[in-house]
């Protein structure tokens, strides 16, 4: 299980350092960061799950349950990787739509370590930079 956690980990990791420096370059990149790699470790998502899935204890329905499901390491192991594949497709969404209104680069890269380390952190940062963008040239279009 820990191979397997180091793996999925330098797995993400070039896909990130590629959101925050290649869209400089290849602007269609982050296409193919929020599908692939998510869609890999989506797959090792469901074999893991498909091997531990029934020998949980636990479940959803209280704080002490999701405890006791990820109790075992297969099942633990199998959230990291949703959490990584949500994490990386949230992170190229984010450079995909900045891309799409107009909103230079630089203003994504703070958010993309906050959504690799602390997700929902990340993109609200990056939904209010948005905003705020989005206000500003608002204003400038009306008064210029």
């Amino acid at each position: 299980m820990d191979t397997l956690f180091s793996l999925a980990n330098l797995m993400v990791l070039p896909a990130w350092v590629t959101l925050v420096f290649a869209p400089f370059k290849w602007p269609g990149v982050s296409r193919w960061v929020q599908f692939t790699v998510p869609v890999l470790l989506g797959m090792a998502y469901l074999v893991m799950i498909a091997m531990f899935w029934s020998e949980r204890q636990g479940g959803f329905d209280s704080l002490s349950s999701v405890r006791a499901l990820f109790g075992h390491d297969g099942l633990l192991l199998a959230g990291w990787l949703h959490y990584l594949a949500f994490d990386l497709f949230i992170g190229a969404w984010i450079v995909e739509r900045a891309m799409r209104v107009g909103l230079h680069h630089v203003w994504t890269i703070p958010c993309l370590p906050l959504t690799f380390l602390f997700g929902p952190i990340g993109l609200v940062l990056y939904l209010a930079i948005e905003s705020i963008w989005r206000l500003c040239n608002r204003s400038f279009e009306v008064t210029a």
